[in-house]
């Protein structure tokens, strides 16, 4: 039996009024976690109206009212294609201008019923499935450079910072393994592309983001206007000349065929798969990961353990699925520190959706907004879900909680990203290539120390 029908608590407040007092909360005097969690204390159950940023006074046309989602079992409706429209709704009703991406709508932005969707979709997951063949030996060859500038760094000045050039290695390698370009023969681009992505994203989603400068500057210079694509207008098309000149050429003439891109839509996907979904999605998901293992010793020994005992003598994707600890903790951390922490869908017609204990009617149009590092601390899925635990998801009853990891818009297992649905054609490969990264360091060092993004000493291993 259906849990009994409720209206949606909670209120968007006074027009203009509501939305700036809920941004200034989310913002400025709560932060994101305590936002909803306050209100979600307040109103019991975890299904309720807010508003969520931006909002008034320079977004002509987005709307903020929400309808918060904040357990698993409401949260799954959001991944439901017949109910959930996705079309432009990736951060809320919010949409940057397409001129940052060469006035081309990108697949995430495109909803399943749209007749494009489809090609796009394909197009990524082909994509994919051809920077296979040379994933991981780029993967490695990167991290051979990365933790050497590492270690030479730390002997030279005592510590080091690693996220300038853990985004170095990420820019070779994927965009070696997803465009087919050798950043190596253009010095220029190695140097100047991290750099470049970084300010492109942070364009895009300044306004929704909070970065924790100093108040009320950050809301003052942050959060109140757009800006505009022509403040990075050079250096991307920088880059879509890079790609567009020495990206794979059969590459591009084969999706010209098969998915009937023009050369020009191919580098603007490319830019955005390899921008916006795999260096952006790493650069906020591998420091936190690897912040976290640096500054645990004892669980650096456990994966340690682990990592030199299963696998082969060299890594690969099959190596670390015989590694389930050193899986688990990437999973356990994607739960805990999900890379896009908050989830949207327009409800595409008039439909009920159930919580544990509730249902409530959700009118067409309505937009849900679902928070994930709340979602994924539900207690009625996860044990003591506010205490990180590296096993969590080892064993059989691990592998049924990956049902309930919805970190890539869709659970863990269960379903498969596919032209249908919206749920990253990448989900694999983010959660093999982390393990992998996870498994390479503990081979290849005794000990590693630090905290945060600093590493202080590195012990390299005899024999990795």
């Amino acid at each position: 039996m259906p849990p009994p029908l409720q209206p949606i608590p909670g209120s968007y407040g006074w027009p203009v009024v509501g939305p700036l007092r809920d941004r200034l909360d989310y913002f400025w005097f709560q932060g994101p976690d305590e936002f909803f969690m306050k209100r979600m204390k307040k109103y019991q159950p975890t299904v309720f109206r807010t508003n969520i940023p931006p909002c008034f006074p320079f977004f002509d046309g987005v709307n903020p009212n929400v309808v918060a989602v904040l357990d698993c079992k409401a949260f799954a409706h959001m991944f439901d294609v017949e109910v959930a429209d996705k079309k432009d709704i990736l951060v809320g009703d919010f949409v940057p201008s397409a001129a940052f991406t060469g006035n081309v709508r990108t697949c995430a932005y495109l909803d399943t019923f749209e007749p494009n969707h489809a090609q796009v979709k394909r197009f990524a997951m082909d994509i994919l499935k051809r920077s296979s063949k040379v994933w991981v030996s780029e993967l490695l060859v990167s991290l051979d450079e990365m933790w050497s500038t590492v270690e030479s760094n730390v002997s030279a000045k005592g510590s080091t910072n690693f996220l300038l050039p853990l985004q170095r290695c990420l820019f070779k390698f994927l965009t070696k393994s997803i465009v087919g370009a050798d950043v190596s023969k253009s010095p220029d681009i190695a140097k100047s592309g991290p750099i470049i992505l970084d300010a492109w994203l942070a364009l895009q989603l300044l306004p929704t983001v909070s970065i924790n400068v100093v108040q009320p500057l950050e809301e003052i210079f942050l959060h109140s206007f757009r800006y505009p694509s022509f403040l990075i207008r050079r250096g991307y098309n920088k880059l879509a000349d890079f790609i567009g000149s020495k990206g794979t050429r059969k590459q591009t003439n084969l999706t010209r065929v098969h998915y009937g891109l023009t050369e020009e839509e191919v580098v603007h996907h490319l830019l955005f798969i390899l921008g916006f979904n795999a260096f952006g999605g790493f650069s906020v998901f591998l420091p936190g990961l690897l912040g976290r293992l640096i500054s645990d010793q004892t669980l650096q020994e456990q994966l340690r353990v682990e990592a030199r005992k299963n696998g082969n003598v060299d890594l690969s994707f099959d190596s670390v699925k015989q590694m389930p600890l050193v899986q688990s903790f990437v999973y356990e951390t994607l739960r805990f520190k999900p890379p896009v922490p908050t989830q949207f869908a327009r409800a595409r017609k008039d439909f009920r959706l159930s919580s544990y204990d509730a249902s409530y009617d959700i009118k067409k149009g309505e937009v849900l907004c679902g928070y994930q590092p709340l979602v994924m601390r539900d207690p009625k899925v996860f044990d003591d879900p506010d205490s990180f635990k590296p096993d969590r998801f080892v064993g059989d009853k691990g592998a049924e909680l990956l049902k309930y990891l919805y970190w890539s818009n869709g659970p863990q297992v269960g379903s498969t990203p596919n032209e249908m649905n919206k749920q990253c054609p990448g989900r694999d490969y983010v959660t093999l290539t982390a393990s992998l990264i996870v498994a390479y360091l503990v081979r290849r060092y005794d000990s590693i120390t630090g905290d945060g993004l600093t590493i202080r000493t590195v012990q390299k291993a005899m024999t990795k």
